[in-house]
């Protein structure tokens, strides 16, 4: 199996003392390209007649692989390492995110009417007229990110301390990207009742809540129950994130091959959140022939103990996932890595369509089958056709909040995902360019208006 290409994410800052002779530096260069290190900057920090001290940057592709590239330079002769950093933990410390005023607090005037006793008349006219909390406070603009951590990102259940980081990232997209003010919730439970009675007990602050890396399959229950409780959009991430990025993705990569979606045959590969909520939409979307394998294979009718998600997509003949691929037209993994061949693909339909999505090791690595499918798409940001949901949800919480949206519909969903695959002009759709950049500053823009019309039209909106 090949390697993964270096990334940011195992990125080292090393800094080096090195003899000040000629050709020293190249000797470090050769090291770190041997074991298959990819250098970045290369900052002079001091020089003398005798050293020179050096900070380079180094893209690794695992841990593993970051100790290996540290081992090859300290092999080199005539060079001292001075310091080794992680770059990922290092913007981490601290935290990544703040709470900051917007009105500067400098005179006794500025306070008496920021906080007391001004204060007591905005608190008087929202008891009067509870619309006015949107106007007056910052629930118009904000949103709580909420987690029990039992399946962060795809290490599974970590619970909240340790998804704590996550959530912070999460904020920080939120707000680079949709201009929300959005606050992490790790909760210290996991039962769906806790859970649920905590969220309604803190929607008063916030004007939409984000679900976020909660297992299947509660994160069903506890979605649905929210949606049916409180007045505010509910959305959980993991699920139509992932949902309306692909089906974004898709509509692009069927142009490419001249297939309709009405007539594909569809495989996804990953039976939780993600791998339901992609075939929900799918079906919003009219695509009617859709597999779903898990763990056990096929899901299939003559199987027992099927969850309701499941039972809805159980097909009559069940089977292995190399059966499902036989003259199939697409492969959604949202699953575990490593978990197809090229011998799979090769017996899927003419052009076939490979969204390999496991982080950070996809369920096949691009290179093996880059001669064999018409389009491949990864979530990894170092492969073309990133499926991002940094492309989704910033977007889609702008327009709910910003037409006081009371809920999210599935409609809302896939007028998003065509919003983002409009993004991608005919004149530079091709097999590496079928979704846009998530620094695209059209994307937020976009789906907000789309996802507003939807909400109007469904009668969902207050504005």
């Amino acid at each position: 199996m090949a390697d993964l290409t270096p990334n940011s994410s195992f990125s080292l800052t090393v800094r080096l003392e090195l003899l000040n002779r000629a050709g020293t530096l190249a000797k470090v260069t050769k090291a770190i390209a041997e074991v298959g290190g990819s250098l970045g900057q290369v900052s002079l920090i001091e020089r003398n007649l005798k050293t020179i001290k050096r900070e380079l940057t180094i893209d690794a592709f695992s841990t593993e692989h970051a100790e290996k590239i540290v081992a090859a330079i300290k092999s080199v002769a005539e060079v001292n390492i001075l310091n080794v950093s992680d770059r990922t933990f290092d913007i981490h410390r601290g935290g990544k995110i703040h709470i900051q005023s917007r009105i500067q607090i400098t005179s006794s005037s500025d306070l008496a009417m920021a906080y007391t006793p001004g204060v007591g008349r905005i608190c008087k006219a929202i008891h009067e007229d509870p619309e006015n909390v949107y106007s007056l406070t910052i629930k118009s603009n904000s949103v709580a990110i909420v987690t029990d951590g039992s399946a962060v990102l795809g290490l599974g259940n970590l619970g909240p301390e340790a998804a704590l980081p996550v959530m912070e990232g999460k904020s920080m997209l939120f707000k680079e990207f949709g201009d929300i003010d959005a606050f992490p919730v790790c909760l210290a439970t996991q039962d769906v009742e806790e859970i649920i009675k905590t969220v309604k007990n803190i929607a008063p602050v916030f004007g939409g809540i984000n679900l976020e890396d909660i297992a299947a399959p509660r994160c069903f229950e506890i979605e649905k129950r929210l949606q049916e409780e409180l007045d505010i959009p509910i959305f959980h991430d993991d699920q139509h994130g992932t949902a309306i990025v692909t089906i974004a993705a898709l509509i692009n990569a069927l142009k490419l091959v001249k297939k309709e979606i009405e007539t594909i045959r569809v495989v996804i590969n990953g039976a939780g959140a993600a791998g339901i909520a992609i075939a929900r939409l799918l079906n919003k979307a009219n695509c009617s022939y859709i597999t779903i394998c898990d763990s056990k294979g096929i899901i299939s009718k003559d199987r027992e103990n099927l969850t309701n998600e499941k039972q809805f997509f159980a097909v009559e003949k069940g089977g292995l996932l190399k059966d499902a691929l036989i003259d199939a037209d697409v492969f959604i993994g949202v699953s575990v890595p490593k978990i197809l061949t090229p011998e799979m693909v090769k017996t899927m339909a003419k052009d076939p369509i490979i969204f390999a999505m496991a982080n950070p090791t996809p369920e096949i690595q691009p290179e093996l089958i880059q001669d064999i499918a018409a389009v491949i798409a990864t979530g990894r940001s170092d492969y073309p056709n990133q499926i991002n949901n940094v492309l989704a949800f910033p977007g889609l919480f702008r327009g709910a909040l910003d037409c006081r949206a009371t809920a999210l519909t599935t409609e809302m969903y896939l007028q998003a995902a065509k919003a983002i695959a409009s993004l991608v002009s005919p004149n530079v759709l091709d097999k590496e360019h079928i979704i846009p950049s998530v620094f695209d500053n059209r994307v937020a823009t976009t789906v907000s208006a789309a996802v507003q019309q939807a909400a109007r039209e469904a009668g969902v909106a207050k504005l």
